[in-house]
């Protein structure tokens, strides 16, 4: 099973969120290392796209705020560094909507490497 065609990736969650530094939970150092920066926000929103499309959903569970799911795969980055990668989605209780929630390093693939 895959995610819906139509999913909603915030600019916000992108710029402020993943590509920013933070103190606690910073995923943009990850990043960096493939070469995704605020300058290229759009190149990791595409590829995340481009993931939600393509490749099947690994794991589902039920949340009171909705369906989450996790989609297992690899960003090519822009410098050419490849990232092994989990998605966090939510299909919204009571809306058609599914959002991009976060990602974080998949450790399965890193670790068997």
């Amino acid at each position: 099973m895959k995610l819906p065609t139509n999913v909603t990736i915030s600019k916000d969650k992108l710029m402020r969120y993943l590509l920013l530094p933070r103190d606690e939970n910073d995923k943009s150092q990850f990043l960096a290392f493939a070469g995704y920066t605020l300058a290229n926000w759009h190149v990791l929103e595409s590829e995340l796209r481009q993931l939600a499309k393509t490749h099947e959903i690994s794991y589902t569970e039920t949340s009171p705020y909705g369906t989450k799911y996790e989609v297992r795969g690899t960003l090519a980055g822009p410098d050419g560094h490849t990232l092994h990668i989990v998605t966090v989605w939510i299909k919204l209780e009571g809306t058609e909507e599914t959002r991009f929630v976060t990602l974080f390093p998949d450790r399965k693939r890193v670790d068997a490497e």
